[in-house]
């Protein structure tokens, strides 16, 4: 299933991923922010569980923001995962 996020409080302005039919994430793509960074990020979750993403990228910060690109991907897996 293809999802899309509009994250709040970060350089990012939209993040799409899919999570397909064995629970696993697929295809993240962020737009905006720290290309590099984000690039990594999403290499790093692609085939992962949402919930081993979320348990891992909850609650990180980027400054002062009182969030970050990973916190706001995690928000977004929630969100995914309530529907």
């Amino acid at each position: 299933m293809k999802y899309e996020y509009i994250p709040s409080g970060t350089c990012s302005k939209k993040i799409e991923f899919e999570v397909d039919e064995n629970g696993l994430i697929r295809s993240v793509k962020f737009a905006g922010g720290c290309n590099g960074n984000l690039k990594g990020l999403s290499a790093m979750t692609e085939g992962q569980t949402p919930e081993s993403v979320i348990e891992r990228l909850k609650g990180i910060e980027c400054g002062t923001k009182g969030t970050s690109c990973p916190d706001q991907f995690a928000r977004a897996l929630e969100m995914a995962m309530q529907q």
